[in-house]
C-alpha cells in the first residue's frame, strides 16, 4: 500500500524554511544596497554635472532654484530634487572628485549620513573613516552625529600603551586603535563633589550609554568585581570581555592625574585576571587606567618595563563637574605662585 503524504511537515521542513528565510532577507539587503548605491551614484553624476556647468560655462548659483522647480514638476512624487539636496548633490560631487567613485565606500551608506559628514567633517581622511566606520558599526544617523560631535575620529587610539612590546602584531594594532583619549563621559550626571566610587556607579547605571562610547565588541562582566587570591580579597572596579580582541579587559577608574604606582596596581590586577579567569583560548588581559589627566612622557615611564599589556587614558567628565574641579595647570599656577610669594617673604624677612 502507498504511503500516504503527512498532513503535517517533517523535522526537515522547519531547517527548509530557516533557509529560505535567511536568503530572502540577505536577497532583501543586497536589493537595498543596490538601490542606495544607484540613488548615489546619479546624486554625484548631477552634482558632477552641476559643477561642471558652473565651472565650463559660467552658470551661477542660481541655477540650482531653477533646476530645483523644474525637476520637481517633472517628478512631483520624488522628494530627493529640493533645492537643499541639490547643494549637497554638488558638494557630494565636489568631494569626492571624478575617477573616485567608484572606489569610494559612501555609496555603502545612506545618503543622508552622507549629507551629515559632508556637513559637519571637513577632512577627506576623517570623512572617509567615519564611512568605513558607519558601514562596519551600522550606525543611525544620530549615533553618527554624536561620534562626530564627540571627535572620535581625533580620540580614537590616542592611548599610552605598551602595547607594541606586550601583544602580538595584529593584536596590538587592534587594541590601540580600540582606545580612545579622552574619553567622553558627558551623559553622566554628577555633582561637584564625585569621587571615583561615584564615577563608576554612574558608568554601571549608564551602562549602555558608556558601552556606545568604549565601542564595538565591549562586553560588560561586572563591576567591583572581586578576585581572592590567597585568602585576600580585591576589587576590580570594571571589568569587561571584548569579542574582537578576544581577551578580558580591566578598567581602573580614577578622577585624579596619573600617577605611577598606579601602573603597579593595574599589573597585578592583569596577572590575577589572566591567572584566574583566563581560558586558554583566550589573549592576554588588557588594563586600561582610566586617569582625569596625564603627563605623557610620565605615563610612557611608568609602562616601559611592564611585561603586562596596559593602557593610559584619559576621561572627560561632564561639564559641571569639570567647572568644580582645578585643571592641571591651574594646580600648577597655584603652587608656583605659592612658591613664589614664600621666597618673597624670605626675602623681605
Amino acid at each position: 500500500m502507498p504511503r500516504q503524504p503527512s498532513l503535517l511537515p517533517d523535522e526537515n521542513y522547519s531547517a527548509f524554511l530557516s533557509d529560505l528565510k535567511g536568503r530572502i532577507r540577505a536577497a532583501q539587503v543586497k536589493a537595498a544596497l543596490a538601490v542606495n548605491t544607484e540613488l548615489i551614484q546619479l546624486y554625484w553624476q548631477i552634482g558632477s554635472e552641476i559643477l561642471r556647468k558652473q565651472e565650463q560655462e559660467g552658470w551661477g548659483a542660481k541655477i540650482i532654484d531653477r533646476l530645483a522647480g523644474d525637476l520637481k514638476r517633472e517628478f512631483p512624487d520624488i522628494k530627493g530634487f529640493s533645492r537643499s539636496n541639490l547643494k549637497y548633490m554638488r558638494a557630494f560631487a565636489e568631494a569626492y572628485p571624478e575617477g573616485q567613485i567608484g572606489q569610494q565606500v559612501a555609496g555603502q551608506i545612506p545618503w543622508f549620513h552622507n549629507c551629515m559628514i559632508l556637513d559637519k567633517v571637513k577632512d577627506p581622511q576623517a570623512r572617509l573613516w567615519y564611512i568605513q566606520k558607519t558601514i562596519e558599526n551600522g550606525w543611525s544617523r544620530n549615533t553618527l552625529v554624536m561620534q562626530i560631535e564627540s571627535s572620535l575620529y581625533q580620540r580614537q587610539g590616542g592611548a599610552v600603551t605598551n602595547f607594541d612590546r606586550t601583544l602580538p602584531t595584529p593584536q596590538s594594532d587592534l587594541a590601540q586603535q580600540l582606545i580612545k583619549d579622552p574619553y567622553n563621559f558627558d551623559f553622566l550626571s554628577l555633582g561637584a563633589d564625585a569621587q571615583e566610587r561615584d564615577l563608576e556607579k554612574a558608568l554601571v547605571e549608564r551602562i549602555k550609554d558608556f558601552l556606545l562610547e568604549l565601542g564595538v565588541g565591549f562586553a560588560f562582566v561586572g563591576s567591583q568585581y572581586r578576585l581572592e587570591v590567597e585568602g585576600d580579597e580585591y576589587w576590580i572596579d570594571l571589568l569587561f570581555y571584548h569579542l574582537k580582541l578576544r581577551c578580558y579587559i580591566v578598567i581602573d577608574l580614577k578622577v585624579t592625574e596619573f600617577k605611577p604606582e598606579y601602573t603597579g596596581k593595574m599589573n597585578f590586577y592583569v596577572s590575577a585576571v589572566d591567572d584566574l579567569l583566563r581560558h586558554r583560548d583566550d589573549q592576554p588581559t588588557i588594563g586600561i587606567v582610566l586617569c582625569r589627566s596625564k603627563k605623557k612622557t610620565v605615563a610612557e615611564y611608568a609602562l616601559r618595563n611592564v611585561s603586562t599589556p596596559i593602557a593610559v587614558s584619559t576621561h572627560q567628565l561632564p561639564e559641571q563637574l569639570k567647572a568644580n574641579l582645578p585643571s592641571i595647570e591651574q594646580l600648577e599656577r597655584e603652587v608656583n605662585a605659592a612658591i613664589a610669594d614664600l621666597a618673597s617673604d624670605s626675602e623681605v624677612g
